[in-house]
């Protein structure tokens, strides 16, 4: 495939295989990543240079506009190496598609002299916002920004109060680095340390109403930048796209400890039985059903935006019973999987509580990833079942 400027896409399986070449550098790295609490400057690199970060974007700015699976395939092998690497991939990998949906003046200050360049985010809402002729100035204080080291733009939520009697408008404003500071050392968890997930402070600067994304278009599909970006990739409701991208980093983390649970079970032997874990059919059921059950998740993950996209594709609104039935399903993945590992690593013995165990790290980053607020199914169950019956839904990130 070639794009709008006659440069070679790569296809979908050589980006793939690129990610999984990947995986031992990563697994290799993976220990600084988490002493620094960021992901290495070099895998940043050459995460760029593989162009795993064009999947999303769109072709006229250097873009390959891919199916989502292979975005998602690709976050998860590099996942599989280290889950921050994986997570900071998927959130930041996701972002070209939001911005795609931004006015074309937000996307050509983005990417007009750079196609690499990277944008992190935090849709907390709790900026305050002034509005002012032209755009609204912008104040705040947001946790949770992963890779934002890494980036020259950020993507920061806030309510506008002030709609002249209408109701509150949540929006998300695109800042460029001179307008806002990343504040370090604000990141210290015990699961996914290497995310680099740092503070914003922003001191009430000026956003031109170019450079904001209102929720309510994203929920509508209407968007801005659809006028310039017209292929059905972009027609996929956002929200759908973004529950999943932090989500999907935990195949990856499943698939690593699930491994090193084999691993230790093929070499240990308990000390005080002389029992040969590998013989242990309770640790062989317990490994069975997370191969089986991560499989299973999996299959229904990849369905469902094959299921999305054939909607786009069609110009066909998706459903609103199945978007609260996707976003349900994604908000389980993270504690299924954490569950799943929680059933091996207790099987383990005294292998698995060194940090040196190759089974701690994932374990650790499962449990970390189930605080996004996205990964809580208790924020779902409502909407699923009342989108059933015909009602509209309350959280209307969907």
């Amino acid at each position: 495939m070639i794009d709008e400027t006659g440069a070679q896409i790569p296809t979908a399986e050589a980006l793939v295989e690129r990610a999984r070449a990947m995986i031992p550098t990563l697994r290799e790295r993976a220990r600084a990543c988490t002493l620094a609490h960021n992901v290495p400057v070099e895998t940043v690199a050459e995460m760029k240079a593989a162009g795993f970060f064009r999947v999303l974007q769109p072709k006229r700015y250097g873009g390959y506009e891919m199916h989502p699976n292979v975005f998602f395939d690709i976050q998860k092998a590099l996942a599989e190496g280290c889950m921050s690497t994986g997570w900071i991939y998927g959130v930041l990998g996701c972002h070209p598609f939001e911005l795609a949906l931004f006015h074309d003046e937000a996307q050509q200050e983005v990417w007009g002299d750079d196609a690499d360049m990277l944008v992190s985010s935090t849709y907390q809402p709790v900026g305050k916002v002034e509005k002012a002729e032209g755009g609204f100035y912008l104040s705040g204080r947001w946790g949770f920004s992963s890779g934002s080291t890494h980036c020259g733009w950020v993507l920061l939520g806030a309510i506008n109060f002030d709609t002249d009697g209408g109701p509150p408008d949540m929006r998300t404003f695109l800042l460029p680095r001179p307008d806002y500071q990343v504040i370090e050392g604000t990141w210290d968890t015990f699961g996914l340390q290497g995310t680099g997930s740092f503070d914003i402070v922003v001191d009430r600067v000026f956003v031109p109403e170019y450079r904001t994304h209102k929720a309510s278009d994203g929920f509508a599909c209407k968007n801005p930048g659809q006028e310039i970006n017209t292929a059905p990739l972009y027609r996929i409701p956002w929200a759908q796209l973004f529950v999943r991208s932090v989500s999907t980093a935990a195949f990856g983390g499943a698939r690593a400890a699930i491994q090193a649970g084999i691993d230790i079970m093929n070499s240990r032997v308990s000390s005080n039985t002389g029992k040969a874990a590998k013989a242990d059919p309770v640790l062989h059921a317990a490994l069975a059903r997370a191969i089986a059950e991560v499989n299973e998740m999996e299959l229904t993950h990849r369905v469902t935006f094959d299921q999305l996209l054939g909607y786009a594709e069609r110009n066909e609104p998706v459903p609103m019973d199945r978007r609260a039935m996707f976003a349900y399903q994604s908000s389980n993945v993270v504690r299924r999987m954490a569950d799943l590992v929680d059933d091996i690593v207790k099987l383990l013995g005294g292998r698995a509580v060194y940090m040196s165990s190759p089974i701690l790290q994932p374990w650790l980053d499962l449990h970390a990833a189930r605080a996004h607020v996205a990964n809580d199914p208790g924020n779902r169950s409502s909407d699923l079942l009342g989108t059933m019956q015909g009602e509209a839904p309350a959280f209307t990130f969907i």
